[in-house]
């Protein structure tokens, strides 16, 4: 998980960056909802990929993926440690239990 934490600092370091030195920095200009549209974006491209069974592309996309999550999480102050640790809360559950307890709120 190291390269995930990090990644993480490196998104959070372009946060008050010069947007034209820095695609991070250019993302994160942009807001919040750009961020996620651009995370969207990569989802469906590595949907498009699993469907299709192209495993290089898929590990490319996967990716792509995981560092605009990381970009998305940053522009909103989301911490990628509050992630990992709703994870671990999570781990040794049923996922029918989670979701159930989810839902009962």
């Amino acid at each position: 998980m190291s390269i995930l934490h990090d990644l993480a600092d490196i998104i959070e370091s372009r946060k008050g960056a010069e947007p034209d030195n820095s695609w991070t920095a250019k993302l994160l200009a942009k807001g919040p909802e750009k961020c996620a549209e651009k995370f969207g974006e990569e989802a469906i491209e590595a949907i498009i990929a699993a469907a299709k069974d192209d495993r290089e592309n898929l590990t490319y996309e996967a990716a792509d993926v995981l560092y605009h999550l990381l970009v998305m999480l940053a522009a909103r102050d989301v911490p990628l440690d509050d992630v990992l640790n709703e994870l671990a809360r999570r781990q040794g559950l049923s996922g029918i239990a989670e979701k159930a307890a989810r839902n009962a709120d």
